[in-house]
């Protein structure tokens, strides 16, 4: 018996060399000859080979404990081995990101997979002199290597060296080391208003050398609890602890 049909040639696995490629807009490959990977938890569709997986929860008793504090969901498995491994979450766009030497500040829940060369943490963001209800953390991701984060639709890279650039923190995904952050809060605007919420909008206001990147979704997840006041908005201050 034949099968007819294009299915099988349509969709036949890429042959793409680089360690971190994608299948297709929402299926990450990654070729494990180049090293061990951190991924998120639950992220592994398939694989072939001889690919091991260990949950490392938030990464360690220190990334742990700041887990538990922050409630920021950041539960990564290191795979190792040799073969491909395919990831994803919940059918969300991917953006693959090649760092050398360079840092990014991402909202954990975005995070899919990055190089095992890379370091990352949590941080928590502050605003400078609002008087805020509450905080955000996102992960700071500094080093070599690859980083893909996911993204709700296709998203938009801003330029913040251009132009005052203001962002709604529900739908930021990322910043470039060279952009400075600040938090703003906009309370009773009509925005807010029409969104059927308590009338309060946090926004991000970038400026320095750098982009931005925000996704066509209000659907970002952010964790923790929010503080009062404080510094911050750099990507320098995150990675400094």
């Amino acid at each position: 018996m034949t099968i007819h049909g294009s299915l099988f040639q349509e969709f036949k696995e890429n042959a793409s060399p680089d360690p971190f490629s994608l299948q297709n807009k929402k299926l990450l490959k990654i070729l494990m000859g180049y090293g061990p990977v951190w991924a998120k938890t639950g992220s592994m569709v398939a694989y072939q080979g001889d690919v091991h997986f260990e949950n490392k929860g938030a990464g360690g008793l220190g990334k742990m404990l700041k887990s538990k504090v922050t409630g920021e969901g950041v539960d990564m498995m290191q795979c190792t081995g040799q073969g491909e491994l395919f990831v994803a979450d919940r059918a969300a766009d991917i953006q693959i990101v090649y760092l050398e030497d360079d840092a990014l500040s991402v909202n954990g829940n975005n995070v899919l997979a990055f190089s095992s060369s890379i370091e990352w943490d949590i941080h928590r963001i502050q605003a400078r002199g609002a008087a805020m209800t509450g905080g955000l953390y996102n992960v700071a991701l500094r080093g070599t290597g690859y980083v893909a984060v996911t993204t709700q639709g296709e998203p938009v890279a801003l330029d913040v060296a251009s132009a005052p650039t203001f962002a709604d923190s529900q739908a930021v995904v990322l910043w470039t080391a060279g952009a400075t952050m600040d938090l703003r809060v906009d309370t009773g605007g009509l925005t807010s208003m029409l969104r059927g919420g308590t009338g309060e909008v946090f926004q991000m206001a970038f400026g320095g050398q750098g982009y931005v990147l925000v996704q066509p979704s209000e659907s970002v997840v952010q964790g923790g609890t929010r503080s009062t006041g404080g510094s911050g908005g750099g990507l320098g201050g995150l990675l400094g602890g």
